[in-house]
């Protein structure tokens, strides 16, 4: 499995939310390691779960798609007469 790459501020504001979370919610002051830690666990257990929920989603946008194209080429298709012998 890839690990999840995502951009340092994006990285730096998840940090930032963990750390103001516990604060708040917990009344715990944690360090700027100690939610970095915590955010590369929850990615890890998490990440490949919420993919394979997005490929699930995906596909079945794309087969909806494939489903009403499918109609609408039907719709398209002209008929076929042969022609009469005489």
């Amino acid at each position: 499995m890839v690990i999840l790459k995502i951009p340092r501020e994006h990285k730096q504001q998840l940090i930032d939310n963990i750390r103001t979370y516990f604060e708040v919610e917990r009344s715990e002051s944690i360090g700027e390691l100690a939610a970095s830690n915590l955010l590369d666990f929850m990615m890890e257990q998490l990440g490949p779960i919420i993919y394979n929920q997005a490929i699930r989603d995906a596909r079945a946008v794309v087969l909806q798609q494939m489903e009403r194209m499918d109609e609408e080429l039907d719709v398209l298709e002209q008929p076929r007469t042969l022609p009469k012998r005489q």
